[in-house]
């Protein structure tokens, strides 16, 4: 049998990665009897992150080991991990390796799970539902130490130490503003959502709502949520919702699943007006590109990622300056502004 080549990094430092015991790490990369392909996977996927941060681990300096625990589709958290992996060769005068805990479904009791496995990380970067569970799982991780920094939804009642993000509720009502121009003040919007335990959709419906009652008090509103982004559970909810009501007329997005939501409209032989989404993923650029969607709210991922490192290095006094939870800048993208770092 063909014997695995030996990686470029020392057992210590992939299970460190991997979060697995230096002993399982040794057997799985040699194979041996009784290994679990997942357990094998892992230390795979550990390995290739250490190869994408070789950079990091070559810098001499106090290294700093963070985690993104993230809870949403495939396309945005692969965004966001993309934004952290860019930054951290910037990051100074610490050096920061990042671990990633990635699930598109949004389940409290999963995210507990992996919550209360990092009770040796540097710090958390966390985006999950606002659940009294994960509440009590980030003030763990506060009181053993971990800073957690919560990104693109807050989980306020915690004793995390910071929000990175968008203010939510403006953003809903920039959505409301941009749809109330552009498709009038009569008819229906379908406001999708990924699901009703994210506080960060919550308040962008909040933000909307108001908004919209006071620009187009004529226009109603109608809701699909708990699908958790995904371009089929979203294509079948809208499809019930736009075969039940003719007057939608406009789509504000705040939890993706875009591309499912068009197919929907395709498959009843609609279109709506207007179409308003959040996030310049690879599926919203497509979509933005081919004219499919009027307007994307944009914010940069990958200062926010700086932002979030920052507060983790100064909760450990790595670095000066008091800690604050500042909203990113909000940017109107349509198809003729696209920022020119997202052209391919």
């Amino acid at each position: 049998m063909t014997q695995p080549t030996r990686p470029p990094f020392r057992i210590r430092e992939i299970a460190q990665q991997s979060g697995l015991s230096q002993a399982t790490v040794d057997r799985a990369l040699h194979r041996r009897a009784g290994v679990r392909p997942s357990t094998i996977a892992e230390v795979e996927r550990a390995i290739g992150e250490l190869e994408r941060q070789r950079d990091q681990l070559a810098v001499v300096g106090r290294t700093f080991l963070v985690d993104l625990v993230m809870q949403a589709p495939h396309r945005f958290s692969s965004a966001v991990r993309a934004a952290l992996e860019a930054e951290l060769p910037l990051l100074r005068p610490a050096v920061i390796r990042s671990r990633f805990h990635l699930s598109e479904e949004s389940s409290p009791t999963d995210v507990v799970a992996v919550l209360d496995r990092l009770t040796g990380s540097h710090g958390v970067i966390l985006k999950a539902p606002d659940d009294p569970r994960v509440v009590e799982a980030v003030d763990r991780l506060a009181a053993s130490g971990v800073p957690v920094v919560t990104i693109a939804t807050d989980v306020p009642m915690s004793r995390r130490v910071a929000y990175v993000g968008i203010d939510n509720r403006a953003a809903g009502a920039t959505a409301a503003y941009l749809v109330s121009r552009w498709a009038g003040t009569a008819g229906t919007v379908l406001v999708t959502l990924s699901t009703s335990t994210f506080r960060g959709e919550e308040e962008r419906e909040m933000g909307f709502r108001a908004t919209l009652r006071s620009l187009a008090a004529g226009r109603d509103v109608r809701v699909v949520t708990d699908t958790d982004g995904q371009d089929a559970t979203m294509r079948a909810a809208v499809l019930a919702a736009v075969s039940d009501d003719a007057a939608i007329d406009a789509v504000y997005s705040i939890g993706g699943g875009n591309a499912g939501t068009l197919a929907a409209f395709d498959a009843a032989g609609r279109s709506p007006t207007v179409f308003v989404a959040h996030d310049l993923d690879g599926d919203n650029r497509a979509l933005l590109r081919s004219g499919r969607l009027d307007a994307v709210l944009h914010h940069d991922l990958r200062d926010d990622m700086r932002r979030a490192c920052r507060v983790i290095l100064q909760a450990h006094h790595a670095i000066p300056g008091p800690i604050t939870s500042l909203p990113s800048q909000i940017q109107v993208v349509t198809p003729y502004n696209e920022p020119s770092g997202f052209r391919v």
